[in-house]
């Protein structure tokens, strides 16, 4: 399986997701790999079930900020659907440097409710227990504390 964590590291990187994606799914398909996982950003799937007013404003207004950084996404989200791999986008919220807890919600196909932030580390954490998950392939997952 292939991890990735390809991203723009800010709104003047946009683009890269996709791009570095495509790359990465060309070698794959030379080299027979078939899974593949990638991180995304959670206001990239729906809005988490039961949320509130204050939630959907906030995801809208990080949206329109980060407007560039999330098309990207989007459009790295759509080729991996376009193509024959077996994907697995995960979408978590805000990312922190903190180490690992094994100790976080995840929801295929939408959001946790209320999650607000997740270690780098535990996004791995995750990804690694979803390579082997037949539930998650050709899904968005979200993932949070």
């Amino acid at each position: 399986a292939v991890l990735s964590g390809l991203g723009a590291r800010s709104r003047k990187d946009a683009g890269v997701a996709t791009r570095l994606t495509r790359t990465v799914l060309a070698a794959m398909e030379a080299e027979g790999v078939r899974r593949v996982l990638v991180v995304s950003a959670g206001p990239i799937g729906p809005d988490p079930e039961g949320a509130g007013l204050l939630d959907r404003t906030a995801r809208g207004l990080i949206s329109a900020l980060l407007k560039d950084v999330y098309d990207d996404l989007r459009e790295m989200e759509a080729a991996l659907a376009a193509g024959a791999t077996d994907w697995t986008s995960v979408r978590p919220p805000r990312l922190q440097n903190k180490p690992v807890t094994g100790t976080y919600r995840t929801v295929v196909g939408g959001f946790p409710d209320k999650g607000r932030f997740i270690a780098r580390a535990d996004v791995a954490h995750a990804m690694l227990a979803m390579a082997g998950d037949p539930r998650t392939v050709k899904q968005g997952v979200g993932v949070a504390y």
